[in-house]
């Protein structure tokens, strides 16, 4: 059983047995099928069903010369319709199954990003080796399992101005430190040590999180699972057509990266508004539009 499924609303399904109908239904009557020949004997296929605006479930496996599928497996999914990153794109097949994980590098989070690739018969018709960069529009997404909300950090003009500032020489540095220029390297570490002695003389009077605004951290074993602390930019509730649970899906602006997140209302502690905050942990997705530059 996937355990991310209960985040776009199958909070219901504990056994396989009782997923079994779902799957059948997708192969039956999906929305998109997407199919490429990998030899002779098999074409690696998915099907796709959604089941609410932006959400849904992809079922992959191959049909051999004779023309039986097999699954080799399924995923949820969330997406996303904001581009997120313009960076290059280095996809590798995963070890335990044939799907693929993406990895870009992002100088606004300062790490490189790895997230689950969503699109993949899009990456295998490339026809091209693993650790290949590729320039692609990507979206980013991701789905929660629980997650709360606090309140947001207020910023007059004067504030937002000074941020932008930082924010764009941070990245100039972090461009320069990349290329070996080692003033800027030592620039980047003045920056951090000064950082964190602020921090450390607010955190003695201040909250935690009056503090820290944002938050991007990797979370567990799992290359693509993700702590976050984000602002709400936006935020709807969905239905899933299959089950009737509530899905709330957010737009979150998280160090300035704008990403789509998922979790059943149920999971969900406290009132997403605009402004407001969530804090939880992510399985991260993306889609990479390869050909769309």
């Amino acid at each position: 059983m996937h355990r991310f499924l209960r985040a776009i609303g199958f909070s219901h399904i504990k056994t396989r047995q009782e997923l079994e109908p779902v799957l059948g239904k997708i192969m039956q009557e999906p929305d998109q099928v997407k199919k490429i020949q990998l030899s002779l004997e098999s074409n690696y296929t998915e099907f796709a069903m959604e089941f609410g605006q932006g959400i849904g479930i992809v079922i992959r496996g191959e049909y051999d010369e004779k023309g039986f599928f097999y699954m080799q497996h399924y995923f949820p999914y969330c997406k996303s319709r904001l581009i997120t990153s313009s960076e290059d794109i280095i996809v590798n097949k995963r070890v335990d199954t044939n799907a693929f994980t993406g990895m870009c590098d992002d100088l606004r989070i300062g790490i490189s990003l790895i997230f689950y690739l969503q699109n993949a018969v899009d990456y295998l018709e490339l026809h091209t080796a693993d650790n290949t960069p590729h320039k692609a529009k990507l979206t980013l997404s991701g789905l929660s399992l629980k997650g709360t909300i606090l309140l947001g950090v207020y910023h007059d003009a004067k504030d937002s101005e000074r941020k932008r500032i930082r924010s764009s020489r941070r990245n100039y540095l972090i461009t320069k430190a990349k290329n070996g220029d080692q003033k800027a390297i030592d620039d980047l570490t003045l920056e951090e040590i000064d950082l964190s002695s602020k921090i450390q003389s607010r955190i003695k009077q201040e909250d935690l999180y009056s503090i820290i605004e944002t938050t991007f951290i990797p979370y567990g074993s799992e290359s693509d699972h993700y702590s976050i602390l984000g602002t709400i930019v936006n935020w709807s509730t969905l239905t899933n057509s299959y089950t009737g649970e509530t899905v709330c899906q957010m737009l979150l602006n998280c160090n300035e990266i704008l990403i789509t997140v998922c979790i059943n209302k149920e999971d969900l502690l406290g009132e997403p508004m605009l402004g407001r905050r969530f804090k939880g942990v992510i399985w991260m997705q993306g889609h990479a539009d390869f050909g769309k530059l």
